[in-house]
């Protein structure tokens, strides 16, 4: 079973992560892009921590604000391709924590 659906010429539309994630990773081949989503990624979770720690639960969602402002940079300056966050929110965001996971265990290079 297909886990991508043609929908017209060259568009594919993605209907699972594990069919996403390559697509993803394409999308942050530059390694400058890369490198911003970490620095991104590492802020957002620093925040989002310590907002669940001391209680500030009502400024959780501020902690995505550092993560799309250095992706977005990532994307729009250096990559200069459109983030897959416009389409594809959950997956983009599985494939933000992936990658992450992937740069720290030495599986993608920094």
């Amino acid at each position: 079973m297909s886990q991508t659906k043609a929908v017209g010429k060259d568009i594919e539309v993605y209907t699972s992560f594990d069919s996403f994630y390559p697509f993803y990773l394409k999308e942050h081949s530059n390694r400058t892009n890369r490198r911003l989503h970490l620095i991104g990624t590492f802020i957002g979770q620093f925040f989002a921590i310590y907002f669940l720690l001391t209680g500030q639960f009502i400024k959780i969602p501020l902690a995505f604000i550092p993560g799309y402002f250095f992706a977005w940079i990532g994307h729009f300056v250096f990559q200069k391709n459109k983030p897959a966050t416009f389409k594809y929110p959950f997956f983009s965001l599985m494939g933000d924590f992936k990658m992450f996971y992937q740069v720290l265990t030495g599986k993608i290079a920094f």
